[in-house]
């Protein structure tokens, strides 16, 4: 896949005011400072359209990326992050929650995961909701370039084992690096078939 336009669209925390379901979205979610920005920013190959900070949980909204023109990318607010309110926290994971639960043009949920962490289980326990709901979600393990192939193996391995308690098949699996470009071709690849699929859906009104 070719990107030849990506366009911020809006931010809110609102299923309700969120763009029209008439095109298929891919979400990107994770632990806070997984990398989550640069790894959008990569995807579109336009430095700065995701937002970047060194202080995690800077996220604290619903961002629509409109992609050529035909499909979104979703930045999600990252989860796990202790240093909020307790009140904004549990604001945040129930706009999370009703994003992924209602959003009918939702193809698939990529969950970041640090490929230099051994399994972290506020990982897993996502992943395992994921499953419970039955949202189709793949794993992008992200800065892959800071160590060693052999070590970044052995993480995703030890990953794909503790997954494997749960599901009886391991979703799809991407090792990326923002810095080096890795896991942009896979991944765009993956969305463009994706792509092929989508059926619009039947809009109904929401609340939030």
């Amino acid at each position: 896949m070719i990107i030849k336009s990506a366009t911020f669209i809006c931010s809110n925390t609102k299923v309700s005011a969120l763009p029209v379901a008439n095109m298929p979205e891919y979400a990107f979610i994770g632990r806070s400072n997984v990398g989550k920005s640069s790894l959008i920013n990569m995807l579109v190959n336009q430095h700065g359209l995701a937002k970047t900070s060194q202080r995690p949980g800077k996220t604290q909204l619903i961002n629509h990326f409109l992609i050529n023109e035909k499909w979104y990318i979703v930045d999600l607010p990252g989860y796990g992050y202790a240093k909020v309110s307790k009140n904004s926290r549990e604001s945040w994971e129930k706009f999370i929650r009703n994003y992924i639960t209602k959003r009918e043009s939702l193809q698939c949920v990529f969950v970041l995961i640090d490929s230099r962490l051994e399994p972290q289980k506020i990982d897993l326990e996502f992943c395992c909701w994921m499953g419970e709901i039955q949202i189709p979600f793949v794993l992008a393990f992200t800065k892959a370039d800071k160590q060693s192939a052999v070590k970044t193996d052995k993480n995703i391995a030890a990953f794909k084992k503790a997954l494997g308690g749960w599901f009886e098949e391991i979703p799809p699996c991407f090792v990326t690096s923002a810095e080096k470009h890795q896991g942009r071709d896979q991944i765009l690849d993956f969305i463009e078939q994706t792509n092929l699929d989508f059926a619009m859906p039947i809009l109904t009104p929401k609340e939030d």
